[in-house]
């Protein structure tokens, strides 16, 4: 149903984004980043750490390397820092793995087992990897809200606005 350009742009889209985000949650004090805010994960350090966890659990489902002694709403990296160095290399990963999708693997079904209900479930694949990114989106926006009510302005957030939409324009 889906071919692999799609989710090419779409992890594009996703390390721009957490650029962006990562670099405005520098300039915030640690002790503010992580105050619980009354946000599902807290805090903005942990709708952070939740976010690599989410990657990280779906990425290791997908490459058959499952992220294993973690659970959710755990905190992988209390470092700021670390947190980030992470981020930065598992969204280049994700950007390299796009690049393998083939469309017969995207349109199989995949197993997997819940890790909030402990359910297996067979879905198709390209529903799943559609997961991953919609995932992603999600509680981005749930941190940009944060930061906004904190006065920090995370810009354009809008697909469109990817730098390398306008690199290939010419």
């Amino acid at each position: 149903m889906y071919d692999r350009s799609s989710y090419e742009l779409r992890a594009s889209y996703n390390q721009w984004m957490n650029q962006k985000l990562y670099a405005i949650c520098a300039q915030i004090p640690d002790d503010k980043r992580k105050e619980n805010l009354g946000a599902f994960f807290k805090s903005i350090h942990g709708t952070l750490n939740h976010l690599l966890y989410g990657d990280l659990v779906w990425m290791g489902r997908f490459t058959g390397n499952p992220l294993t002694g973690n659970k959710m709403g755990q905190i992988l990296y209390d470092d700021f820092d670390q947190l980030r160095r992470e981020r930065e290399r598992l969204d280049q990963e994700i950007i390299d793995w796009t690049k393998t999708l083939s469309e017969y693997w995207l349109n199989q079904a995949f197993e997997y087992r819940s890790n909030i209900d402990r359910k297996t479930r067979i879905l198709p694949t390209w529903v799943l990897v559609t997961h991953l990114f919609n995932h992603q989106t999600h509680h981005r926006g749930q941190l940009t809200t944060l930061l906004n009510q904190l006065g920090y302005d995370p810009g354009v957030t809008d697909l469109p606005w990817l730098p390398i939409l306008y690199d290939q324009e010419g």
